[in-house]
Formats: structure tokens, C-alpha cells, sequence
């Protein structure tokens, strides 16, 4: 994203004139959306998966099937002697941010484990593995001591300066890191949530490699415990971009809970109680769920093992974390006296005005495992006005999946690429260039923006699956390559996306597919 992406489109529907061929289906694409729709989820859970190759950096495998994309940045990390090649572009930029793309690993991860079942009744466990797989490799590599973990790639300042495809790149490829003298508990404690969290997804499939992943969050937890401090004060250059507002103690209770999911140790449980207080896990009630605040994270997932016998003893502190986890899924239901999210015209959540889909998708995630927790403790939400079943909590994260696939006042789906109108200039550097495949001659600096940037067109490439940052409190969005806040995509947008439509697509054909309204 450009400057802040903590922060977060507005579409005047625009009627493009075409050749005479195309009239009647441009037109076509214009007109309002059923008031009875049907969406395919299977469809869409492909597509989101898909997003993930479009992102990646390195050196592509044979199997790619993003084919407009080809290897890039193969010397990452070469100036300061380490292998840094691979991971994912965050958004619709060159630079490879760690905190944001361990919360997208951590979250991927999640999904499986969630909906595994449902993954492979879809055809997409594999992919999901994959999608996985490309972001812990990196992990891997950029944890190169106990105490030391290469955080970022490439300069935001310099970055932005140029408008290029990643194959062309001339920016700086300067690496940062975190170690003991310039700590960053922020990212040390989400990438050991990330490799926590897929050490059991691979635990069935390559037992070698998740032993070696759970070797890593272990130490990169210890280390970001025992040397506490913020990241970007470490990593300056990252402020403008993703600097951390909640400060690591969220991350630390994050990772340490993850760390108990992966072990069963008491020790990390332990660490996530006794600290609950001073931490801010029982006294921080949160309207939002993001990369930077995992707050309501900590206390969904705290919450929920309080039906497990073995966490009796530990009532008093986890009732403490379920009231807070009570406060963001009822603020979110808009079933709290006086503080619920914001809402559009047209139902859709809103927390801010920069990449508001970011916020949209994780509420999504959060709201239908916890419907399932729910169902199958046969409970109900605690709200202010009244307690919620479970089938009414997953009603309104399905309302905001339709939202964002068409059931909305533009009748434009925001995941690229789904349905029959979407975002066709999104605010990335790579889709919006001839891809290396058609133009393998070199691109400059400048020569980007002169030339593709100002373009008024479509971006010559789709980045299918992408879910870009949405409409603005209207329900309006722009579809302008420069319109960042709206049509820039990040990979974590999607990531808390799939697991949701796995759970769609497997409740297909019982009458959860189509939104009236």
C-alpha cells in the first residue's frame, strides 16, 4: 500500500464506451445485481487462492499458474550475505514487510485448520498448503540465529518513487533485521504465531518439516519475549507503512497461545494468563481485528478453551478473556449498548476509510469460528441486547461475504476477478504493466509511471482473487489506479477470506447460497 496501510474506493459506476461488439455486454455488466442472488463460493475460494502466486516473490516454481508473473528480486539479502529470497509483496508494491506477511501466514493457517475438510472437499487443500508453504520457506530463511530475524526487504521511500514490475526492479533491496541490540517483539512474536500455527497444518503431511517449523516459533518467541522492544523502533523505515500502534504485547499473547495450540505445553498457557492483566489480553475491549491489533484474536481463541475439563482451574481469567471476545463479536452484530462498528447504507462493516476490506474479512473469520464454537457447545453470544444464537452470528459473516462478492449497492464484486463486474485498475505495479511474459524489454524507474500509470484502461493483467480495500462509508467506490485506499489489494485481506468461503462452498446446495434482499 502507499504511505500509511494501517489506515485504510468510492465507485461511481463508469460507463465505458466500447466497439459495438462489446455494447450489449458492457451494458449488461452495468445493470443491478438480482435481488435474489446466487454466488458460487467454490469458485471464489479458488480464485482467493490464486491471489497468493500472484504475489510471490523469487524464483517461481514450474507449476505456477500465474502466468503473467516471472521471477523477481533473486538477489534479496546478497549485500548483506544471507539468502532472502522468496516470501510475498504485501500489496501492490515491491518491498516484503514481515509483520503483515506472518499475519497472513498466521491466518492461512488458521483457515485449514478451521475448514481442512472443507479445503479438500473443494478441490483447494493443496494450494492452501502451498500458499502456506511459500510464506514459511521464507520465515526459514530470514531467521538465520535464535536471536535474529530479517524483517523487511526494500525501502517504501524508494520504492514509491518508481512505478516498475517486480522483474525490473532497480529500487533498493536493502534488508533490515531485528536481533538483541535493535529487539522487535511485534514481528518475532507473529512470525512464531505463523510457524506455531503451520507447523500443525503440515504436522499430518511432513512431520520433518513441522518439527523444524515449531523448532523456529519456539525460538523466535523466546527471543522476542526475552528482548522486548517495538519494531519500528528498530526498523524506522517501516513507520510510514506498518508501524505498529498497539505496540508486541498483543503479538506476545498471540504467539504464546498459538505456541499452546502447537505443543499443548502448560508453560505457553501460562504465559497468556498471567499476563492477561498487564498485557492488555482482559482489559483492552477492541472494535477491530487486524495485523497490527490481535487483541480480539487473543480472546476468541482463549475464550474457546473453556470448554475443555483440563482448563477448569483457569475459569476466572478465561470468563475475563470471553467478555472481551463477547465485546468485539457483539460490536460487530452491532449489539452493544452505545460502541458498535460502524456500518454502510448497505450493511457492510466499516472501521476506516484505508482498505476498509482488510477489517471486513478478518471480522468475517472471527464471527464464523466462533459460530462454530458456539454450535457445538450449544451456547450463545453474550451481547448487551440480548444473547445471539450461533446461526444468526454465521447469517451476518455470510452477509459480508456477499457484500464483498455483489450483494452491495454497486453490484460490483471487490474480489478480482469473481463475477461479471469487479475492479479493473487496482493499484499495483506488477497487473498494471504488459507483463515480462509479452514485454521481456526493461521498464524504468519513471518510465512506469509515464507511461502505465496515467493509463486510463484496465490493467493489462488481473490479479484474480485479490480483495481490494472496498468501498467508502457510502457504499461508493472509484475504480482509479490511483485511488490507493480503495484499489489496492493486500494479501492479508484475502487470507481470513478462504477459510470462510471453504465453509460456504461445503454448505452449497442447503440453501446458503443465495442472498435476497
Amino acid at each position: 500500500m502507499e504511505e500509511r496501510k494501517h489506515l485504510i474506493q468510492n465507485p461511481v459506476a463508469k460507463i465505458l464506451l466500447c466497439c459495438q461488439g462489446f455494447a450489449l455486454l458492457h451494458f449488461i455488466s452495468l445493470l443491478p445485481l438480482s435481488s435474489c442472488q446466487s454466488f458460487n463460493y467454490g469458485e471464489a475460494l479458488s480464485k482467493s487462492l490464486l491471489y497468493f502466486e500472484s504475489q510471490r516473490s523469487g524464483h517461481l516454481p514450474y507449476h505456477q499458474r500465474v502466468t503473467w508473473r516471472h521471477h523477481s528480486a533473486l538477489t534479496d539479502g546478497l549485500d548483506q550475505g544471507v539468502d532472502l529470497v522468496g516470501g510475498y509483496y504485501d500489496a501492490g508494491d515491491n518491498i516484503k514487510f514481515g509483520l503483515p506477511m506472518a499475519f497472513t501466514i498466521t491466518m492461512l493457517s488458521w483457515g485449514v485448520l478451521q475448514y481442512g475438510d472443507q479445503l479438500a472437499l473443494a478441490g483447494e487443500y493443496h494450494h492452501a498448503l502451498m500458499a502456506i508453504k511459500w510464506g514459511t520457506d521464507y520465515f526459514i530463511k530470514a531467521h538465520t540465529h535464535p536471536n535474529v530475524l530479517w524483517a523487511q526487504v526494500g525501502d517504501g521511500d524508494s520504492d514509491h518513487y518508481c512505478w516498475q514490475r517486480p522483474e525490473d526492479m532497480t529500487t533498493s533491496r536493502q534488508a533490515y533485521k531485528v536481533d538483541e541490540e535493535n529487539p522487535g517483539s511485534e514481528v518475532a512474536g507473529e512470525t512464531a504465531a505463523a510457524m506455531a500455527a503451520a507447523s500443525m497444518v503440515f504436522r499430518k503431511t511432513n512431520q520433518r518439516y513441522s518439527h523444524l517449523l515449531l523448532r523456529h516459533a519456539k525460538q523466535l518467541f523466546e527471543f522476542g519475549d526475552k528482548y522486548r522492544g517495538k519494531y519500528d523502533e528498530s526498523i524506522e523505515v517501516v513507520k510510514g507503512y506498518y508501524q505498529s500502534v498497539s505496540g508486541y504485547k498483543d503479538e506476545l499473547l498471540w504467539a504464546a497461545l498459538w505456541l499452546y495450540k502447537a505443543t499443548d505445553r502448560e508453560e505457553y498457557l501460562n504465559y497468556a494468563l498471567e499476563n492477561a492483566q498487564d498485557f492488555g489480553g482482559i482489559t483492552w475491549a477492541i472494535k477491530e481485528f487486524s495485523w497490527d491489533i490481535k487483541y480480539a484474536g487473543v480472546q476468541i481463541i482463549a475464550s474457546m478453551l473453556m470448554e475443555e475439563e483440563k482448563h477448569k482451574q483457569h475459569k476466572h481469567i478465561l470468563e475475563q478473556y470471553r467478555s472481551k471476545a463477547d465485546y468485539y463479536l457483539c460490536a460487530c452484530l452491532n449489539k452493544n449498548y452505545g460502541s458498535n462498528v460502524e456500518r454502510t447504507p448497505g450493511g457492510l462493516l466499516y472501521i476506516r476509510q484505508w482498505n476498509n476490506m482488510q477489517y471486513v474479512s478478518a471480522a468475517t473469520f472471527l464471527l464464523t469460528v466462533y459460530s462454530d464454537h458456539l454450535q457445538a457447545s450449544n451456547q450463545r453470544l453474550r451481547c448487551d441486547h440480548g444473547e445471539v444464537g450461533s446461526e444468526e452470528v454465521f447469517a451476518f459473516a455470510k452477509s459480508q461475504v456477499d457484500y464483498i462478492l455483489g450483494d452491495n449497492p454497486m453490484a460490483m464484486s471487490y474480489l478480482v476477478g469473481y463475477g461479471l463486474r469487479y475492479p479493473q485498475r487496482l493499484h499495483h505495479r506488477g497487473a498494471s504493466i504488459a507483463s515480462y511474459r509479452k514485454n521481456k524489454g526493461f521498464i524504468g524507474c519513471t518510465q512506469g509511471y509515464d507511461y502505465w500509470f496515467a493509463q486510463k484502461g484496465p490493467n493489462p493483467n488481473v490479479i484474480t482473487g485479490a480483495l481490494v480495500g472496498g468501498p467508502d462509508i457510502k457504499d461508493e467506490f472509484r475504480d482509479e489506479r490511483a485511488n490507493y485506499r480503495q484499489t489496492e489489494a493486500c494479501t492479508y485481506n484475502t487470507a481470513t477470506l478462504v477459510g470462510v468461503l471453504a465453509k460456504l462452498h461445503s454448505l452449497e446446495g442447503r440453501d446458503h447460497g443465495t442472498s435476497c434482499f
